[in-house]
């Protein structure tokens, strides 16, 4: 290999937009930068050789864990074999926890620098992990406020820079245009459907989510639904779900998530980014969380934060309904959407409530300051020996 060689681990959607990101950005530095990882279309786009791709591996829950798990293994093994036979000047990990700390303990086994870009909510459950991150990886490169000081107090190299969706959601979206290429009339009142990234989470929620829409339909046939097509997914699949007396009021388009919300009077919206998506977009939202039972039961022994969604932790307070497990049904949510839609004090409560989430995250440019963490890791080489491990 001619330049300098990166190896980039992206388990999940996000994680391969924010990745794509970041290569970009450390190409800008860098142009010379070899590139090799797991990732998603994103990423191969930003010039990163897919060794396998994140669709394969992205999992929700135990249940789903154990139906990958034969693609999980084949990926370590793949990661392994790298960081062993083509060891390259850096690793740099995005979120995907469980995998990518195992990963972590074979490139610090091979004398590898491990930088660690968004942080596994270690802050929320299993704390026992930060002692796993101070032996394996060499710097955190976190993205929410609160996460610099929880790893600071644990003795963890840290830097906060941001948060990466500032930067993807931070152009000016021309709503008129939007609504023109996406053929809705100006009489249409946009309802965003936001059920995730992957296979599971739209077994789990999207069935939800269009009886709500049917219900919400019902009271207003001036509603129209947007469901923004995540690129790890199929259209036939997503398309599957709707049943035909709804066809022509959801519609499924290519388009990012926060393009669609900044065109939306309110939404429905899975527990993740999206969250903040709506939050930058200044939409007010209800938040629905569903899994399977044994992932929910084991959950609740383990979680330790008192929110589920992302713009609730950053805010600190219930900013937006939750509806999870029991309580995610067509009939709740409809109510709650009815509620942020119809009745003016809960939704300026809302908003003024969205724009401190706003204030909260500030500066963008979390790509940029992570792209200079990561040369500068380069520079300085490994900070142990090749075969020399620390801890388990």
């Amino acid at each position: 290999m001619g330049g300098r060689f990166v190896l980039m681990v992206a388990g999940e959607a996000s994680a391969d937009l924010h990745g794509s990101n970041l290569v970009k950005a450390m190409k800008r530095m860098d142009p010379d930068i070899i590139f090799w990882g797991i990732g998603g279309d994103r990423m191969r786009q930003a010039g990163v050789r897919l060794v396998f791709t994140s669709s394969e591996i992205a999992v929700v829950g135990l249940t789903e864990v154990l139906k990958r798990l034969s693609n999980i293994f084949r990926a370590s093994i793949r990661l392994k074999s790298i960081l062993e036979n083509h060891p390259p000047d850096l690793l740099i990990l995005i979120d995907y926890p469980e995998f990518n700390l195992h990963i972590a303990k074979t490139a610090r086994r091979h004398g590898v620098p491990v930088l660690y870009y968004i942080s596994p909510q270690v802050w929320a459950w299993r704390r026992w992990r930060v002692k796993k991150i101070s032996r394996r990886v060499d710097k955190m490169s976190v993205i929410l406020p609160f996460e610099e000081a929880f790893y600071r107090k644990r003795g963890v190299e840290v830097s906060y820079v941001g948060h990466p969706i500032l930067d993807a959601c931070s152009a000016e979206v021309d709503r008129q245009e939007t609504r023109a290429r996406l053929g809705i009339q100006a009489d249409h009142l946009l309802i965003g459907i936001v059920p995730g990234s992957r296979k599971e989470e739209i077994k789990q929620l999207l069935p939800v989510m269009i009886q709500s829409a049917r219900m919400l339909a019902e009271r207003d046939n001036h509603m129209l639904f947007l469901l923004p097509l995540a690129p790890t997914l199929e259209r036939s699949f997503v398309q599957s779900f709707i049943d035909r007396d709804m066809s022509d009021k959801i519609r499924v388009v290519n388009e990012d998530v926060y393009h669609v919300l900044s065109l939306c009077r309110g939404a429905m919206v899975t527990s993740g980014t999206a969250t903040l998506e709506a939050a930058l977009a200044g939409v007010p939202m209800v938040i629905v969380y569903r899994v399977s039972s044994l992932s929910y039961w084991v959950g609740r022994m383990l979680i330790k934060v008192p929110y589920i969604g992302l713009v609730n932790l950053v805010a600190g307070q219930r900013v937006v309904p939750e509806l999870i497990q029991a309580d995610a049904k067509p009939e709740r949510l409809t109510a709650e959407l009815v509620s942020i839609l119809k009745d003016g004090k809960v939704r300026t409560r809302t908003e003024e409530g969205l724009k401190q989430v706003r204030e909260t995250l500030g500066r963008g440019g979390a790509s940029i300051r992570t792209a200079k963490i990561a040369l500068q890791m380069m520079e300085e080489g490994p900070r142990f020996p090749r075969g020399r491990l620390v801890g388990q």
